[in-house]
């Protein structure tokens, strides 16, 4: 094994199909118009000296390092600013240049640190590599530092006042003043990666300072951790503190991020089986090199304290936990579940799959309960979050996705943006949308809350529709409206595409006046003319691209709001091409592959209804078994049945339902009633105070298989390390499966691809051997699109024609009134990830050490409310309490807080109304009351006391 290098071609490539032919150093080269002579050269193998100069950044020209010689022109340009010319001649090592580059050198290590032996950079600093590669030997101006390498100077031992300490204060990073080399590339990739303007060059001349906002440190200033300023930096001035613990990584394996459904690829630095970083990689289709600090940096939960390594089981969910071995945790789950099937049938168990888990570990599970248990009562959080986009995308297109890749954002001339928060909850493609942001694309935010995009640096939407929550399909209805009555219809796109007949009843339906902005602006708040204005522009600005989330799906017209976005996409022709699309962000790695892998209980893998005789016949003959035609239980069917004495065994895999779903009081009087409750996870999680059987699961670190992210992009996770439990999730499952009588015999996950793509349409001809080939591919992978379809409905839809559905806005049952006048909804924080099982076990609680609730001034005031307050938050479906953050980022009637905490217990107040079409809980829409409160409700202190109770492990003693 060794480290995965990646070439720096020192500046971006460009993207011209014009040829250009030049000779450097007398071999000829020909190159893309408008590459530099630096890039130019490293095509061919001659690294031309730099400092300055990386190629995710544009070129600078500061450093002075690269200078060539060109025959026929005056002077030493930089390479990295000068662009290729027909018949140039370059030369890039000549006398000249040497004196050149060694006397820039010796001005650099004149104030630099000569600290090389004891610096967490040795063997991995550009600074000492390109002194080396100058042939710099002796420094004619001294070794003192006059400017800030010593605290004191060290002729007379006064204080250097030009001297900074290292700031310490970030939790993963540290910043050393003395080695800056003020190369400017940290500012510049905080500005073109990452896009938050956090960094600065403070000073000028020999007092030039990098500083976070204004010489904040990084902790108090606007920086987010994303980490494109660590990676940025060539000398040891912002090193990751892993590596000052641990050292330079010796070994690296090439994997996929376990956090947000972006799926960014990443370099897992080793030394033998410790982490080192995690270093964003180049090549990586979905991130390119980006990161966010929760992949970057929050990896340090797979190596918890709290990490449960070996199986436990207990008779009653009250009993301490006893651990014990493998085969008799496998057998006591088993026998558990046979005596419940035996007593009340086959249909009283059931599982419940993971979006955290891998394509090859969530196929297991469905088809243990298929085949094992011999019903379909499989069931996933991606329907609990993502259901109504695959029905809705499915009853428009015919397929069950999003439209594009993430580099078709790159194209886009208006975004719209509903229901989502990209910079918190999908923050590297957030940050790629601001950057298209930058150069001039327009933007509409639908969302009740003023997210980041509204307002951010250099970015400004255009239009912000602050709608009241519940009100999304009168507002997409209305823009529709605008467009059919203006006139600004695709005519020839729906004419070609779609079905025309549907399209005139739906095009009568949303010109009905109820259907007006102002009839709608009663409604939902958002004024009339903020309709029209946005309207007109998503329908005649150009590429025009759409990208929602749970603010869309988790609403109980969820599925209705996803059929209104594809009907506006349609009705303009923003379909099949780059630039446009309809792109639903998914909210976990895994959520797009749970839901191609069959979790769901009327659907077997590749969405296919379980009635299809012969889909099914085909299973069965994989399988070797006969399958029950009939549809399963869903995970709310599932509780219902259980406090009903008819569902009785629950076998799930790294989710933790009882502090993700809806009503939780409803979901605990579930799981209690239960006789046999297994959960695999990584922790004692919640849902785990009522289990009877924990399994122990791996990290993404230690097992191989796949995950498939929010663009249909199928990428490898590869194992660096030992499973701390001993096995990776598949091979548990596969062993609860034999124990069930099932003839299981895989011997590695490309085994269970390689049946998923003979039994899947769509990943027929997807393999290990492909994605080792090409990193990763977009599904449908098959033999009409063999290399995978990175934009979809280019020539036609799925289903044939598109199809128009006429979208009614039916008010939910939540509504506001006297006892709770106030809409309460939720989302998610950068720093955090979903129920918070991983991040929370990490540094990023630094920045989010509680849930609290935002509230309007005007809402504040006039409940007496304080930042900072205990406030009390009732509900129909219960109360809890939290700390008080007064802000006019929510809208006055509305009140927001976030879920990443279990002791806040947030579903507690969340009622179980769900989507008309997939029961997708809304989350986004609660009436409640806000008043003054002074601490934890009885609940939540009751709650905590359970928590501690369900974790009790027994001793020997006992």
């Amino acid at each position: 094994m060794s480290l995965v290098k990646e070439i720096d071609y020192g500046t971006p490539a460009s993207k011209s199909e014009k040829e250009v032919t030049l000779t450097i150093d007398g071999v000829s080269v020909s190159v893309p118009e408008g590459t530099s002579i630096m890039r130019a050269a490293m095509e061919l193998g001659t690294e031309i000296p730099k400092l300055c100069a990386t190629d995710s950044l544009k070129a600078f020209g500061s450093c002075r390092l690269c200078v060539v010689e060109i025959d026929g022109r005056f002077g030493t340009p930089a390479s990295c600013t000068t662009p290729v010319l027909p018949g140039m001649s370059v030369h890039t090592q000549t006398p000249r240049l040497k004196a050149i580059r060694r006397g820039v050198m010796e001005l650099y290590i004149s104030d630099h640190p000569l600290d090389c032996l004891t610096c967490a950079a040795n063997g991995d600093c550009e600074l000492q590599t390109m002194a080396g590669a100058v042939g710099l030997r002796d420094v004619r101006y001294g070794y003192d530092g006059s400017n800030h390498v010593f605290a004191r100077s060290r002729v007379d031992g006064k204080a250097n006042f030009d001297w900074m300490p290292k700031d310490e204060s970030n939790p993963y990073f540290t910043y050393d003043p003395s080695k800056c080399i003020v190369c400017n590339r940290c500012v510049r990739a905080c500005e073109e990666t990452q896009g938050t303007f956090a960094l600065t060059i403070d000073g000028r001349g020999f007092d030039s300072r990098v500083s976070p906002g204004m010489a904040e440190a990084f902790m108090d200033s606007e920086c987010v951790s994303c980490g494109a300023c660590v990676q940025a930096c060539p000398t040891a001035t912002l090193t990751e503190k892993s590596v000052i613990a641990v050292g330079q990584p010796e070994h690296s394996e090439v994997t996929t991020c376990a956090y947000c459904g972006v799926g960014c690829t990443f370099k897992a630095e080793m030394r033998g089986e410790e982490i080192v970083r995690m270093v964003p990689w180049k090549d990586g289709k979905a991130n390119h090199g980006h990161s966010c600090i929760k992949g970057r940096f929050a990896y340090g939960y797979a190596l918890h304290k709290e990490r449960v390594t070996s199986p436990m089981i207990r008779d009653k969910a009250t009993d301490p936990w006893r651990v014990v071995s493998w085969d008799e945790a496998i057998a006591f789950a088993a026998d558990r579940f046979k005596k419940i099937i035996e007593k009340h049938g086959k249909r009283s168990v059931g599982v419940i799959t993971s979006s955290r888990c891998s394509n090859e570990e969530t196929y297991l599970v469905q088809k243990l309960t298929r085949a094992g248990f011999g019903n379909n009562n499989t069931d996933t959080c991606a329907r609990v979050c993502h259901s109504p986009t695959g029905y809705g995308l499915n009853q428009a297109f015919g397929t069950s996705a999003g439209t594009q890749d993430f580099d078709s954002v790159d194209e886009s001339d208006v975004i719209l943006v509903i229901g989502a928060n990209p910079t918190d909850a999908h923050p590297v493609f957030g940050s790629r949308m601001k950057k298209r942001l930058r150069e001039g694309a327009k933007l509409i935010v639908v969302d009740p809350r003023r997210i980041d995009l509204v307002r951010s640096p250099h970015i400004s939407a255009d239009h912000h529709l602050a709608l009241k929550p519940g009100t999304n399909v009168a507002v997409v209805t209305a823009l529709a409206h605008v467009i059919v009555k203006e006139g600004l219809v695709n005519e020839a796109f729906v004419r070609e595409r779609c079905d025309w007949d549907e399209f005139q009843d739906w095009a009568a339906f949303v010109s009905d006046d109820r259907n007006s902005p102002d009839e709608v602006e009663k409604l939902s708040g958002v004024p009339a003319e903020e309709i029209r204005a946005a309207a007109r522009l998503y329908a005649t600005g150009g590429r025009a691209a759409i990208y929602y989330g749970l603010g869309v799906t988790e609403h109980s017209q969820g599925s209705t709001t996803v059929m209104a976005i594809a009907n506006l996409a349609m009705a303009t022709g923003n379909l099949g091409r780059r630039g446009v699309g309809v792109n639903p962000l998914r909210g976990q790695n895994n959520v797009q592959g749970s839901c191609d892998m069959g979790s769901f209980p009327h659907e077997l893998p590749g969405y296919r209804h379980v009635s299809n005789d012969d889909v099914r016949h085909s299973f069965e003959q994989a399988w070797g078994v006969e399958l029950d035609n009939e549809p399963g239980l869903r995970i709310p069917n599932m509780f219902d049945a259980a406090i009903a004495g008819e569902f009785m065994g629950l076998y799930c895999q790294g989710e933790d339902i009882l502090q993700s779903d809806p009503d939780t009081k409803h979901v605990s009087r579930a799981l209690e009633a239960m006789e046999c409750v297994i959960v695999q996870d990584l922790f004692l999680n919640e849902t785990a105070h009522y289990a009877h059987v924990f399994l122990p699961g791996a990290s993404f670190l230690e097992k191989d298989g796949t995950f498939t992210n929010a663009e249909r992009r199928i990428q490898r996770i590869r194992k660096v390390m030992s499973p701390k439990n001993g096995y990776g999730d598949w091979e548990i499952t596969q062993m609860l499966a034999k124990a069930f009588g099932l003839d299981w015999n895989y011997s590695h996950p490309s085994e269970i691809m390689d049946e998923i793509a003979a039994l899947t349409p769509t990943f027929k001809n997807v393999s290990y051997e492909k994605l080792e080939k090409d990193g990763s591919v977009q599904w449908p992978c098959n033999d009409a699109s063999p290399e995978g379809m990175p934009i979809m409905h280019i020539d036609g839809f799925t289903r044939g024609k598109g199809k128009f559905v006429i979208t009614e806005y039916v008010p939910t049952d939540e509504k506001t009134g006297p006892r709770f006048p106030l809409l309460l909804t939720t989302g998610r924080i950068l720093s955090q990830y979903n129920v918070g099982a991983q991040t929370r076990r990490t540094e990023n609680s630094r920045w989010h050490e509680e849930d609290v609730l935002e509230i309007h001034p005007h809402d504040a005031e006039l409940r007496g409310v304080r930042d900072g307050d205990w406030v009390r938050i009732a509900s129909r479906a219960g109360e809890i309490t939290l700390h008080a953050k007064v802000t006019d980022r929510v809208a006055p009637g509305v009140v927001y807080t976030t879920f990443h905490h279990p002791l806040s217990q947030a579903n507690v107040v969340t009622t179980d109304n769900s989507d008309w079409a997939t029961n997708c809980p809304e989350y986004k829409v609660t009436a409640v009351q806000i008043s003054p409160s002074n601490g934890p409700t009885e609940w939540q202190e009751q709650y905590r006391e359970l928590s501690v109770n369900a974790r009790r492990i027994a001793t020997a003693a006992e």
